[in-house]
């Protein structure tokens, strides 16, 4: 009798994960990645300028007196314009306006002669009436109106630094039927008569940078755009981060553009030089009394952790 056959007994193992081992890890890594990121801000701000160094140190320590010194505003504007240059505009739009309300013959023109102050600087409009206003119609002469508006600012205009912008309008109706002249052409060139007479009644030469031509490219009214008003010549006096408005302001920049500065003869070794064999030395300039400027050599720490270490004090004030 042949023997019984034992049963296949098959053994499954099912394997489970091990228990868990926590998220200590997380936090370690994001204190190294975080620890990465300030290394190289640092790194970027040892390289980076004096004023850029002094705007992040100020914002750290008051960030609401100090967010403005560098980069755009909460609005996107980007450098803001200084107390100082808008309270100069702010006096010169009234002393213009002054002058212009002085004049019987350009009294009755008031509504026509815009001035106003935009982020760009201050911005004078003439704006033509129907008729013709400042510029005799269809050309590019100018009237007595214009005449005696354009030497009033220009006697204004030459006391200060800051550069001009003019520009030239017209509406949407079509000059002639000839190619040859257009409003594009009736445009600049009634922006460079407003030039040409403003120089020639004081205004520098260099003080005009740009003259421009828009056509009907930039309307006024959009609306309308055969509404007479569009066809204007605007004066823009753009801002200026320098001297103060005013005629000693004014000579202070002349002096600067036309006179070039010497460079004066020194025999001081270069602050970058380093002599071979030798440590490289932090150098401080010193005044000796009834003697030229000298340099005195200052040892100092050498190499980038230096560097490091200067920076980082300015952070903790």
């Amino acid at each position: 009798m042949a023997a019984k056959s034992q049963p296949i007994i098959v053994i499954k193992r099912k394997s489970g994960h091990g228990g868990h081992h926590g998220g200590a890890w997380k936090v370690a890594y994001a204190d190294f990645v975080t620890a990465m990121m300030s290394l190289f801000i640092v790194l970027w701000l040892m390289n980076s300028s004096e004023k850029i160094k002094k705007a992040v140190a100020g914002y750290f320590n008051d960030p609401k007196g100090t967010a403005a010194l560098m980069g755009t505003t909460m609005t996107g504007t980007g450098e803001t314009v200084s107390a100082a240059a808008a309270k100069d505009m702010q006096q010169l739009k009234e002393k213009l306006e002054e002058q212009i309300r002085a004049k019987k013959d350009l009294q009755k023109l008031s509504k026509q002669i815009e001035i106003t102050i935009t982020p760009e600087g201050l911005r004078i409009e003439l704006l033509e009436g129907k008729n013709g206003t400042f510029y005799q119609s269809g050309s590019a002469g100018l009237s007595h109106s214009g005449q005696e508006l354009l030497v009033l600012l220009a006697a204004e205009l030459k006391t200060i630094p800051n550069s001009l912008l003019i520009e030239g309008h017209t509406d949407a109706a079509p000059y002639s039927n000839d190619a040859t002249y257009t409003n594009w052409e009736l445009s600049a060139d009634r922006a460079n008569a407003a030039r040409r007479l403003m120089q020639q009644n004081g205004v520098r030469a260099d003080q005009v940078t740009q003259v421009r031509g828009y056509a009907d490219q930039l309307l006024r009214v959009k609306g309308n755009p055969y509404d007479p008003s569009n066809r204007r010549v605007s004066i823009l006096v753009k801002n200026q981060q320098g001297p103060p408005v005013g005629a000693k302001g004014v000579e202070q920049a002349k002096g600067q553009s036309s006179v070039p500065q010497q460079a004066t003869p020194t025999t001081e070794p270069k602050e970058n030089a380093v002599m071979v064999g030798q440590p490289k030395l932090a150098r401080s300039v010193v005044d000796a009394p009834g003697s030229q400027r000298q340099l005195k050599p200052v040892a100092g720490p050498r190499g980038w952790l230096a560097r490091f270490r200067s920076v980082l004090p300015r952070f903790g004030k």
